[in-house]
């Protein structure tokens, strides 16, 4: 089933199954490092939440443009475009994909945390998930590299959470900010465009990067390296794919389908590898 990988147009891919936060199947090269690209936003958004638990910022701290706080630079809602400083909507008004606000983000855990973001996420994340290959180089928006078993480890801590409460992982994946329209990169125009606190959810929305069968709370998020992750908490399912081919068209007609044939075998993938 994840065999079908083999005919994607990308010289290396490596995808994963986990179900109730266990692997269940995994095909490709394992320990190939990969960019993760903006994939790298959960992992950020997972640090954030744990500099809240520890109480050294708050999510509705202000940050961002005059008006915004931790939570709207989580959400995609400060008004800070995809790149670049100045803002293009107040806060609150639209979904606008932000690498910048990520940026943001990292300088506010940074003072909060006072060290290096880099290290921060290695000691609150990839140190406890023991995420061996995955190192930050560059943005807390799209510099994460690092192997299938790492991003295995992490779609399973999103699935049965040690490092948060999950009633703060559950807060991460409901709608912030209801009703905002605004951009899917590379996907069009979504009304509405919902996010949670870092992760992209699946709602209603078409087209759309996952599968046909994904339930509308499956949350996730993609990365312009032709990477994803995504968890069903219906299905309780998750699928992590990682390649080095940049995301195109090509991918809106591959992952779904085989998104819809993980679900459709999730039963009987358990204790099987390829």
């Amino acid at each position: 089933m994840l065999g079908q990988v083999d005919v994607w147009p990308a010289d290396h891919v490596a995808v994963g199954v986990l179900v109730g936060g266990r692997e269940a199947a995994s095909h490709g090269p394992r320990e190939h490092v990969f960019a993760w690209a903006s994939i790298t936003k959960p992992v950020t958004a997972l640090a954030t939440l744990i500099a809240a638990e520890e109480g050294i910022l708050d999510l509705d701290d202000p940050a961002g443009p005059p008006g915004s706080t931790v939570r709207h630079l989580l959400a995609h809602a400060s008004g800070l475009p995809f790149d670049g400083s100045a803002p293009i909507a107040r806060p609150g008004q639209r979904r606008i994909y932000s690498n910048t606000g990520f940026d943001a983000l990292g300088e506010v855990v940074v003072a909060a945390a006072e060290m290096p973001f880099a290290e921060y996420l290695r000691a609150a994340v990839l140190g406890p998930l023991e995420m061996g290959t995955a190192v930050l180089r560059g943005s807390p928006a799209a510099g994460l590299q690092g192997s299938l078993d790492d991003l295995l480890r992490f779609g399973a801590e999103l699935q049965r959470p040690r490092l948060v409460a999950p009633e703060t992982l559950a807060e991460a994946t409901s709608v912030q900010f209801p009703g905002l329209v605004g951009v899917l990169p590379e996907i069009g125009r979504m009304e509405p465009n919902d996010w949670g606190l870092g992760f992209e959810l699946r709602d209603e929305k078409q087209p759309h990067w996952t599968g046909h069968e994904n339930s509308p709370r499956t949350f996730g998020h993609f990365g312009g390296t032709g990477t994803f992750l995504w968890v069903d908490p219906e299905a309780d399912v998750a699928l992590a794919c990682l390649t080095d081919l940049q995301f195109g068209p090509w991918a809106l007609e591959a992952w779904p389908k085989l998104a819809d044939d993980v679900l459709a075998d999730s039963g009987s993938v358990q204790g099987h590898s390829g």
